[in-house]
């Protein structure tokens, strides 16, 4: 029997499994709020409210209305939207319709939407009214056969929806004319309002959403997430913090965008399970709205990446002291390295608690989290959830269970891991295998990324396999070389990666953003790191830039900066 010595170093009252998993979905545990509490606050935006009863009701409408257009079991919808109240309506009418929800980039080109579409073959795609005319030039060489298409101010207060239609509808691109075929979600809601649910059934096996991955590295890949697994997902990270989020009254925030993985399975399930009102927050990148969200909403839980965390300490407002964000309980950061500077920074100015955690598109939210009351180590991501498990295998082979201390493939074993990618058995086989212990029928994914455990179980990310740096034969972790750089007093974000280096094979090289008012050079900087770094590892060039690409969620994208480098050598 494998050993698991996270589970001593669990928080107390954090039970070490949640198993036997109820036979019920998302579906179940939204109709039960709305029927215990109908009034309760479900969507929180721009000062309305969409309450659990108004959710399941104008979901019911939605998946009658999508069964009329000839939505059956199975199919797939594509909900082309940022967070606003009609991409969760829109999803749970998709769930209730028996298909399966397809939460896009509504930021993507024409060329990635098309992609995508192609990809998961969606006939319906439900599109924010900005978003329609970039659908619309793509549709024929898509399976598209209609669009249902949202305006923004249809969920605004009254005042507000006015002024918009005054003042911005035009200039932001909502005001559109429908084309044939076509149909307004408002409309279709209305005909269909005070209908029933459709008599499909639904079960915890069932796929619910698909997911995309690796759309920054290579092909997207469509990952299949299952309704039991939301759930799973939901109660796992309510049990961890269930000592600092009160149910039914602490309110969640869901800036990041629900086509990832961290906001869909992170966060809208936990909102879910604890019945936690949800403030939406569109663009996660516009600082003023964001800050003015937390000032109004008050809400207890910020998800985020370390970007957002240092973009909201740098805003005017919380920098001069004029922003009161001590309504924060809890943070859970992630995608991305976390500094000990930024965690106490902003726990100082919250009074609140930064998590670090980890996990994949593919592994639905199966996560590690560092403990809330625990030992915070710093560079770990902390420990399993109830029910999830890591080994970390030899990185050459994928076999084996190494010791602890030992750097390897970090492999991850959970109920709710994804069934595997859409239409690509053997992408699927190469990520989700039998594991370390063959003929054990267990299901393990494989996660590309390089770590190890500790003695306690706690979990310490090196970098991504692909993206080491062989330097003179010898490996060189970017994540080590940005933590180091990192913690210079005048670096505001940094990027490393490798470049082709023909005396060398590859050269590493470092992207810096210095903080405000403040100056570095190069060398000191290097002087900096060769204080701290064996030779080899001291990038051999470094550039100053005043920002950094980066993801939709904030996620610095090494790969971009190689490409603008290789692109200007």
């Amino acid at each position: 029997m494998e050993t698991k010595p996270w589970l001593e170093h669990y928080d107390e009252g954090v039970p070490h499994t949640l198993q036997p998993y109820p036979n019920r979905t998302l579906l179940d545990v939204i109709s039960d709020t709305a029927r215990q509490r109908p009034e309760h606050p479900a969507l929180l935006f721009e000062g309305a409210s969409v309450s659990y009863g108004e959710w399941e009701r104008l979901s019911d409408a939605c998946a009658a209305g999508l069964a009329a257009l000839g939505v059956k079991k199975g199919d797939r919808v594509a909900l082309v939207l940022p967070n606003v109240p009609q991409i969760l309506i829109a999803e749970l009418g998709v769930w209730k319709a028996g298909a399966i929800a397809v939460p896009m980039n509504p930021l993507y080109t024409g060329h990635e939407l098309e992609q995508a579409l192609q990809e998961c073959g969606a006939e319906i795609a439900v599109v924010l009214t900005r978003f329609y005319d970039k659908v619309k030039a793509i549709q024929g060489n898509t399976s598209l056969r209609c669009i249902l298409a949202t305006n923004v101010k249809e969920y605004l207060p009254p005042l507000l929806r006015l002024l918009y239609t005054l003042a911005k509808e035009k200039a932001e691109g909502d005001r559109i004319t429908l084309q044939p075929g076509d149909q307004w979600l408002a409309d279709l809601l209305r005909r269909h309002a005070g209908a029933s649910r459709p008599d499909v059934a639904i079960s915890p096996e069932d796929p619910a959403f698909m997911l995309f991955s690796g759309g920054t590295t290579g092909t997207p890949k469509a990952a299949i997430g299952t309704h039991g697994g939301l759930l799973m997902s939901g109660m796992q990270i309510s049990a961890w913090f269930k000592s600092l989020l009160d149910p039914w009254t602490d309110i969640a925030t869901l800036n990041l965008p629900m086509f990832h993985v961290y906001a869909h399975c992170g966060v809208m399930p936990v909102a879910a399970v604890g019945h936690h009102p949800l403030a939406l927050i569109p663009n996660a990148r516009d600082m003023d709205y964001t800050v003015a969200t937390i000032e109004k909403a008050r809400p207890a839980f910020l998800p985020g990446v370390p970007t957002l965390y240092i973009a909201l300490l740098n805003h005017p407002k919380v920098a001069a002291g004029k922003a009161d964000l001590r309504s924060i309980k809890l943070c859970i950061s992630g995608a991305a390295p976390l500094l000990a500077e930024t965690k106490h920074r902003f726990e100082t100015a919250t009074g609140g608690r930064i998590c670090e955690g980890y996990a994949l598109t593919e592994s639905m939210m199966a996560a590690v989290v560092s403990p809330v009351h625990g030992t915070y180590k710093v560079g770990s991501v902390g420990m399993p959830l109830p029910d999830v498990e890591v080994r970390i295998a030899d990185a050459e082979t994928g076999e084996g269970s190494l010791p602890t201390g030992e750097v390897g493939e970090i492999l991850m074993r959970a109920p709710q891991l994804m069934l595997g990618y859409w239409q690509q058995p053997t992408e699927t086989a190469n990520t989700i295998r039998e594991g370390p212990s063959p003929g054990s029928g267990e299901r393990w994914l494989y996660t590309g990324d390089l770590g190890y455990l500790d003695d306690d179980g706690y979990l310490f990310i090196v970098d991504r396999k692909k993206d080491v740096i062989k330097v003179s034969g010898f490996q060189v972790w970017p994540r080590e070389v940005e933590e180091i750089i990192a913690s210079h007093p005048a670096v505001g974000e940094v990027g490393v990666a490798g470049v082709p280096d023909e005396h060398r094979g590859e050269a590493v090289v470092a992207w810096v953003v210095l903080r405000p008012d403040q100056q570095l050079t190069a060398e000191e900087l290097r002087a900096y790191c060769r204080e701290r770094l064996t030779g080899y590892k001291v990038p051999k060039q470094i550039e100053f830039r005043d920002s950094l690409p980066k993801s939709t969620i904030g996620k610095i994208l090494r790969r971009a900066l190689v490409a603008e480098k290789k692109a200007v050598d």
